[in-house]
């Protein structure tokens, strides 16, 4: 599992793909923070600035996932995975470990944008902390279902716009429910929806329904992509 994990952060920066991510990330990032926040004065909210956050993972996440399976069976490599001294949890867990710390990493980069709400104002820090608690948690979701559309073609583009699919769906299930007459409708979008659960953690309150679901999600979507390579194994 070390060793995918290396393969895989190395490549990310011996190809485009890491420093394009990197860039598009933090120049999306400086660009709402300014926004919602250095530009709007008094009336700035931090609350924006992680909701739009959160909408621009929509493009930015398959940035980083498209080409983890995708790649390795458009190039013929992926047979060397499937018979490497490695169990395929390992592989896929290894593969899951580089991308989200691409991503973590960058995210924290990015937070030297709080500078400038501590030097000219007087930020909630308890806030601050749950939202950033909420949107690592949330990144490590939307990873892994990009993990797994990409084990599932071997066009990096399809990988990309099937991510974007999925992280919508997740995302707009909650506010679907106000044009939605059915309670049991209405329930099942609220229970699949990220966003519902972003709230308590904005207050600096640590919902533990609200970890265990991002977990599941996770653990759901890198099963799915074992199960996927079992399949694939014995064919």
């Amino acid at each position: 599992m070390i060793a995918i994990f290396k393969r895989e952060m190395r490549s990310y920066f011996t190809s485009a793909i890491g420093y394009v991510f990197i860039a598009v990330f933090l120049a999306v990032s400086g660009f709402v923070f300014s926004l919602t926040t250095l530009q709007a004065g008094i009336d700035s909210d931090v609350a924006s600035y992680f909701t739009m956050m959160l909408f621009a993972f929509i493009v930015v996440i398959p940035l980083l996932t498209m080409r983890m399976f995708s790649e390795e069976r458009r190039s013929r490599t992926e047979q060397l995975l499937l018979t490497s001294p490695v169990s395929l949890f390992g592989m896929v867990f290894g593969k899951f470990l580089a991308a989200y710390t691409m991503f973590a990493c960058t995210y924290l980069a990015s937070c030297l944008n709080f500078y400038a709400l501590y030097k000219f104002g007087t930020p909630n820090t308890a806030q601050l902390f749950g939202y950033s608690i909420a949107i690592l948690l949330i990144g490590a979701a939307f990873v892994s279902v990009g993990i797994f559309i990409s084990s599932l073609t071997e066009n990096q583009i399809i990988a990309a716009i099937g991510t974007i699919a999925v992280i919508l769906i997740f995302l707009l299930a909650g506010f679907l429910n106000q044009y939605i007459d059915v309670y049991a409708i209405r329930a099942v979008l609220d229970w699949i929806s990220v966003y519902s659960r972003f709230g308590n953690f904005t207050f600096g309150v640590f919902d533990f329904n609200a970890v265990l679901y991002y977990f599941s999600i996770s653990g759901v979507f890198m099963f799915l992509t074992v199960r996927i390579y079992e399949k694939r194994r014995w064919e």
